[in-house]
């Protein structure tokens, strides 16, 4: 679909007539990849595939912009440095964590995510059902 400029821009150099240009001239010669430059164009011209993107572009993008909604947190099985009990915590935690069975202090919150205290070791908890 080829967007038009505003009826109320009557002047022929304005902004919206600028983009319908830019279209028109993009439509005759496919969509290159946003990253490419003028000067890097022969060396890296593949048109943008919006079915499958790439996974390190992916994670750049912000949470809501990707092709799949998906959050940056997640719940992490804390193992206990002293009784190697394991204790559930939020990644973005923003409380301090302590062990239920000897009450070390397992992680601290820095006001993103949270800091794991010197010789705990955690994995990711994978989404076992509801």
């Amino acid at each position: 679909m080829i967007r038009r400029p505003p009826r109320s821009t009557l002047s022929s150099s304005s902004a919206a007539s600028d983009v319908y240009k830019r279209q028109v001239s993009t439509q005759s010669t496919g969509i290159l990849h946003p990253h490419t430059s003028n000067s890097t164009m022969g060396k890296r011209s593949r048109a943008l595939d919006m079915l499958h993107p790439i996974a390190e572009e992916e994670k750049k993008k912000h949470k809501l912009k990707r092709l799949v909604q998906s959050p940056n947190s997640f719940f992490m099985d804390v193992k206990c440095p002293g009784c190697f009990h394991i204790t559930p915590v939020f990644r973005h935690a923003q409380t301090v964590v302590f062990c239920s069975a000897c009450s070390t202090a397992l992680c601290q919150p820095t006001g993103g995510k949270c800091r794991l205290t010197e010789g705990c070791s955690y994995r990711k908890k994978v989404d076992g059902g509801r």
